[in-house]
């Protein structure tokens, strides 16, 4: 078992990181971390001395006041190698720099200036060091404004702002779930030493191509209730990063029913995309699910009977509860990364039917099962 520390870890990328290592608890065990130990330097010693691994994230990357943002990242390098030496402990460190080392700004500065001291420290202690150069990363729950790009484009593309291109540049780009991996890879690693690795981006897309395709996604599945063309990696990133930023209050969708003397007709699904289709039935009082995925998009459909569907990002506390009835079908999708469950709360049978982007693959089923409640 590797005790795993993150700096970081309530961050963009640290509570992916933190996420997706709750996934391998046969190999990990996370020794948790709180910014304030930064400014309690006996309990951050101790904090040190309780981790294998120490993954640091933790930076500052917008201010101001640039020299600021150097002096803070520099700072809390620092702070993490006094810890070391306080404690007498040489856990290995993987550090989280970026491309813009090479650039002329205080930002970039700071993660090659940061780098540097930590790879001193190894060489005179024999400790390990590994630094990945990382390209610019997005995915859902970045902050706009402040992480990417995306996050900004996302945001305001869900709350009624609009997207300005300052500069169409080429972006090199990574998705978090992608990276989280490198990081996994580093953490199993038995490197030992002073390392350095450029993580190279999958994607390279200009940011009018991006917007693009976030409005596109606006109105193909929010103004219009369809699930685009997400065949292709980039696509599927892209998409499950925009919908992690549609308010929780856009669902249930309520489906259109066409009824005539022989009935009713509710069409339940159009997308542009492949998947798998399945129902369920469920007798009064019975729930399920209580499982979250970390990449699939699947959508609920309630067609006869009442249910409760709840959702809950994981390692937050909020429970969200959407009820349905099918005497009016309604959907509601599943955002990744939200643990979800549905409980028939009628007197009848409920029917529900599924539909996931991806077919059930037992050998890698990205389903991870915990309680909403």
């Amino acid at each position: 078992m590797i005790r795993v520390g993150i700096t970081g870890q309530a961050g963009f990328i640290g509570q992916h990181l933190y996420n997706f290592l709750g996934t391998k608890t046969e190999q990990i065990s996370r020794t948790d971390f709180e910014r304030s130990l930064f400014d309690k330097p006996e309990d951050l010693a101790n904090w040190v001395a309780n981790c294998d691994v120490i993954v640091h994230i933790a930076a500052m990357n917008r201010h101001e006041d640039p020299q600021v943002i150097y002096d803070t990242n520099v700072g809390l390098v620092q702070k993490l190698i006094d810890a070391c030496q306080s404690a007498a402990v040489t856990p290995k460190i993987i550090f989280s720099s970026s491309t813009q080392e090479e650039q002329d700004n205080l930002y970039g500065q700071s993660k090659r200036d940061g780098r540097k001291l930590l790879e001193t420290w190894a060489q005179q202690q024999a400790g390990s060091v590994t630094s990945l150069l990382i390209p610019n990363v997005f995915g859902p729950f970045g902050k706009p404004f402040y992480n990417s790009f995306i996050a900004t484009f996302c945001h305001l593309l869900n709350t009624g702002g609009a997207p300005e291109v300052h500069q169409d540049a080429t972006v090199s780009l990574i998705y978090v779930n992608a990276l989280v991996e490198h990081f996994y890879q580093q953490i199993q690693s038995d490197s030992s030493g002073v390392a350095f690795k450029a993580i190279e981006a999958p994607y390279q897309a200009k940011v009018t191509e991006v917007l693009q395709k976030l409005e596109h996604f606006k109105s193909i599945y929010v103004e219009n209730n369809q699930v685009p063309d997400i065949s292709s990696g980039f696509d599927i990133d892209l998409f499950n990063t925009f919908t992690s930023y549609i308010p929780k209050e856009y669902f249930p969708r309520k489906f259109t029913m066409h009824t005539d003397n022989r009935g009713a007709f509710v069409e339940i699904m159009r997308a542009g995309t492949s998947g798998q289709s399945s129902y369920s039935t469920t007798v009064p009082g019975i729930t399920r699910g209580n499982h979250y995925h970390t990449r699939k998009v699947e959508r609920f459909a309630v067609i006869k009977g009442k249910a409760c569907i709840k959702l809950r990002k994981i390692n937050t506390d909020k429970v969200y509860e959407f009820f349905l009835d099918g005497s009016e079908p309604a959907y509601v999708d599943m955002p990744i990364w939200y643990t979800h469950n549905i409980t028939n709360i009628g007197d009848e049978e409920l029917i529900t039917l599924f539909w996931i982007n991806e077919p059930y693959d037992p050998e890698d089923p990205d389903t991870y099962f915990e309680s909403v409640d």
